[in-house]
């Protein structure tokens, strides 16, 4: 059976910090500090949600942690504001190793899935925008769980959803939850550490591969 690679969307093929241009309308110089809170603070509600088993789709723990930041800057938008930020959020751009690094997986034979908190009407739409989602067999979102990574269930649900074994499936992330999340679950997991300041949590689990890039996961990944 081919070796079975699990995407994440959001902070490993997508950009998030795109949004900053944007933003710079808004809040000037802080707009990366801006986009950086609002990041942190929608993974943060995605995983209270999920431990309290209180869903709601990944785009309204978006909406949340924006009027979070709005609060903690002390910023007022409009709710016209809020929306032209919002719909920023589902146009935002790949990262530049993305089509190299999915273009030799794709070749090497990999069989390819974009696996996301998203929902798959919002990941559909960035992978269509960045014009990547031609590599991928299909989406898989954790909509259908009603929970979100790190969740067990959710790597459990890629596995079934996919026809895959979890020893035959990598998770590939730049989010330390995330490969965390999947190695726990039974899958191995690459970390795309894209910057050197980028930490991965001192836990007792560790990826199983660390890559600076996409570009040559393809050949660090034997079939």
């Amino acid at each position: 059976m081919s070796t079975t690679l699990a995407f994440d969307v959001y902070g490993t093929l997508i950009n998030t910090h795109g949004v900053t241009v944007a933003l710079k309308d808004y809040v000037g110089e802080r707009a990366d500090d801006f986009s950086r809170l609002w990041r942190e603070k929608q993974l943060e509600y995605s995983f209270r949600r999920g431990l309290m088993q209180n869903y709601q789709q990944f785009s309204v723990c978006t909406r949340q942690a924006l009027d979070y930041a709005c609060l903690f800057y002390k910023v007022s938008l409009t709710e016209e504001h809020k929306q032209r930020l919002m719909q920023e959020y589902r146009v935002l751009p790949a990262f530049q190793d993305v089509k190299d690094g999915l273009t030799r997986a794709q070749e090497a034979g990999f069989r390819m899935f974009a696996f996301s908190n998203g929902s798959t009407d919002a990941v559909e739409m960035l992978l269509q925008t960045a014009a990547i989602r031609h590599y991928f067999e299909g989406v898989v979102s954790v909509d259908s769980l009603k929970t979100f990574k790190p969740s067990p269930a959710v790597y459990c649900h890629f596995l079934r959803s996919t026809g895959s074994l979890g020893a035959e499936a990598w998770m590939i992330s730049s989010n330390p939850f995330d490969v965390i999340g999947a190695v726990s679950a039974g899958m191995r997991a690459a970390w795309i550490q894209r910057s050197p300041e980028m930490i991965f949590d001192p836990w007792e689990i560790q990826p199983t591969l660390t890559l600076e890039s996409l570009t040559h996961l393809a050949e660090q990944i034997k079939q």
